[in-house]
């Protein structure tokens, strides 16, 4: 069994078209895990972990992909995540479970848009990553810029550790400084990593890059700081170490340079994973907040395998032969016909078979330990539920599901249709925590929501592809919401009587706004509502907030404070003070000014300077904030806030304008009056 200290989970996250999945693919190839490189846009196979035919029609990752690879005496379990904002859960699940990550950032465009969402999930879990400038062979490469860009915008203390030897068409490879070489990447597929002395030319550049990484890793090494006050050389072992604590502790964030489409630097970047990210050991004290079931204290796990067992499903996919779960073990060992727990149901659970993936191929594991990422097949779990081997039953932390943001009335072309679209709809919103299924009352269409038109644009495909199954498809609508614009009171009485026992509610106290979607406060003292009477009354409140008096949309930021009321002996019931909470509320709202909402999607646009008028004149027809522009090389870029509602179809505009040459993304930004 390798030592836990020589294990390296992590993943791979950027914007979208930075590059990952060529990364990965290069990663692949140099630990000898595949034998032949292929592109992700390259008319070949496709990339490895690029394996779903929507990837390879679109040129895009849709869904993370695990698999395990070796550096020298390391383990790498990798996960290649998606760029595109739509699938940024498949981001989120694998940032819950890994160790460590490696943030992909262009050359030329620096920190975009989906750089800062995934900056916050990195943030979010206390992951600590290296950052890895790609593209250095493109027109307009710029490393300090970049890196100035995550200073200022993602707010790290972010340092170069390599210095460029050219870039653009020119660039030959890097300057390690902390060893003080030349590294060049020769042979066919740069498989020929060779070090060499530094050229005369770039001699003085590299020492001051050099001394200003030795002035501020010096903040965080007492013994540094001395060595150079006294003039004496630091030796590397010292300058890793050090790199490696800052790392840890999220005070620092190395940064390589590298272009993967050429196959220069990614060597250089294997050895920093393995030298400055986390092992499963160094991640011990953290735990990800493990809370018994019963009393909700706190208690922390250790990758030891002879410990109990906790595991936790992060991802799951169904599939011919069954359920696939993607699970990372915390604590303790699992065999193949042990049987475990699940906390969240209270109930047994069988394990079948084990493998480690990769991509979408699997290897027969027999047994799998504290720090491994494995997949359990014919399991029954949903996505976060967590495995343990006895008592105590502990749960560990969910991840943060963002909200849907977009829906699509869908119904079945013919008869025959509507079966196989009830098993794909429900297979997909099992999967994916951010696909939703509902009934529209009025209509009754299905109607499915999701994060943007291409997340729902794949699911489509999907059905058609897997299914069979051909759907009609309405137009896109925004998911509204409604809340309240200040306080209100409330005091309701439910009372009813029809003969024999009757109902009895009685429920005081006020609303008010909220940056929380919803918060419920418990202040009844002196027993004014049996506390039996409590969860009821909570239920109902929700249920309220289900449907707004406006337009029908849900209702958000909105706090309940329940202070007071009164009970019957016998005519009082759940089934009464859900139905007082329930009305009280609906009253409530009405009085507290309420008014819609609708979500906001950040959009940055690249466009050449030429068409740079029109795109923001475009953007300001569709009611656009202009927050500002970047002027680089031949091209700007363009940030601005817009309604989601006036963001449909933006995709085949944009093309118009720029002769097809401009590029946008956009993000969820917030929820604003409409």
């Amino acid at each position: 069994m390798i030592p836990r200290t020589r294990i390296r989970n992590i993943g791979i996250s950027a914007h979208i078209d930075s590059g990952k999945t060529t990364l990965s693919e290069r990663i692949l190839f140099y630990t000898g895990r595949i034998h032949a490189i292929e592109e992700v846009r390259g008319g070949g196979k496709g990339a490895t972990m690029d394996f779903m035919p929507e990837e390879k029609l679109h040129g895009i990752t849709i869904t993370s992909a695990a698999t395990t690879c070796e550096w020298y005496d390391t383990q790498i379990n990798l996960i290649d995540t998606p760029g595109h904002v739509d699938f940024t859960i498949e981001v989120e699940r694998a940032l819950r479970v890994l160790d460590g990550a490696v943030m992909v950032l262009c050359a030329v465009a620096g920190v975009q848009s989906q750089s800062i969402t995934v900056d916050r999930q990195m943030k979010r879990y206390r992951v600590p990553r290296l950052a890895f400038i790609n593209k250095m062979d493109r027109m307009g490469a710029d490393p300090f810029r970049v890196v100035q860009g995550i200073r200022d915008r993602l707010q790290l203390n972010a340092m170069l550790i390599q210095y460029p030897i050219g870039s653009e068409d020119q660039f030959q490879g890097v300057i390690d400084l902390v060893e003080m070489t030349a590294d060049y990447f020769e042979g066919e597929n740069g498989e020929n990593h060779i070090r060499k002395s530094i050229p005369e030319a770039l001699r003085d550049e590299a020492q001051q890059g050099r001394e200003k990484l030795l002035d501020t890793l010096s903040l965080f090494s007492e013994p540094m700081t001395e060595m150079l006050l006294a003039g004496d050389e630091i030796p590397k072992e010292l300058i890793w170490k050090t790199i490696r604590q800052a790392t840890l502790s999220l005070e620092f964030t190395p940064v390589l340079l590298g272009s993967a489409f050429k196959n220069k630097g990614v060597q250089n970047l294997l050895d920093a994973v393995t030298l400055y990210l986390p092992s499963p050991v160094d991640r011990e004290v953290k735990a990800l907040g493990a809370t018994t079931s019963n009393s909700q204290s706190l208690i922390t796990l250790y990758p030891n395998p002879d410990a109990s067992l906790v595991a936790l499903a992060f991802k799951l996919t169904v599939e011919s032969f069954g359920q696939l779960t993607y699970t990372r073990i915390y604590s303790g060992t699992l065999k193949p016909g042990d049987t475990v727990y699940n906390s969240r149901t209270e109930q047994r659970v069988q394990i079948g078979r084990l493998v480690r993936m990769h991509a979408n191929k699997r290897e027969e594991v027999k047994v799998a330990v504290a720090g491994d990422i494995v997949a359990l097949l014919g399991v029954d779990c949903a996505s976060g539920d967590t495995f343990c081997s006895g008592e105590p039953l502990v749960s560990l932390e969910k991840m943060f599901v963002p909200e849907p943001v977009i829906t699509l009335a869908i119904t079945p072309k013919k008869q025959e249709d509507s079966d196989r679209l009830s098993k794909a709809l429900n297979r997909f919103q099992r999967e994916d925590p951010t696909f939703r299924l509902s009934i529209d009352p009025e209509s009754g269409a299905t109607l499915i929501s999701g994060m943007g038109e291409l997340h729902l644009e794949i699911y489509l495909e999907r059905i058609q592809r897997e299914y069979n199954a051909e759907v009609y498809v309405g137009n896109p609508a925004v998911a509204y919401r409604e809340t309240i614009g200040q306080q209100a009171t409330f005091d309701y009485r439910f009372k009813k009587q029809s003969g024999g026992p009757g109902q009895y509610a009685h429920i005081t106290g006020w609303i008010e706004p909220t940056d929380e979607p919803f918060v419920f406060e418990n202040r009844v003292v002196g027993g004014a509502i049996p506390k039996e009477y409590i969860p009821a009354c909570e239920k109902g409140f929700r249920e309220a907030m289900e449907s707004g008096k406006l337009e029908g949309y849900p209702v958000t930021g909105v706090k309940v404070v329940l202070d007071g009321g009164s009970y019957h002996p016998i005519d009082s019931s759940e089934l009464a003070f859900r139905s007082a909470s329930h009305q009280a509320i609906e009253g409530a709202i009405a009085k507290a000014k309420p008014y819609v909402l609708e979500p906001i999607k950040l959009v940055e646009v690249e466009t050449p300077n030429e068409f740079m008028g029109r795109v923001q004149g475009d953007l300001s027809s569709r009611r656009g904030l202009l927050l500002g522009s970047e002027t680089m090389q031949g091209y700007t870029v363009i940030r601005a806030e817009v309604a989601l509602a006036r963001m449909f179809g933006y995709s085949t505009e944009l093309r118009s304008l720029t002769s097809g040459m401009a590029t946008f993304s956009m993000e969820f930004a917030c929820y604003r009056q409409s």
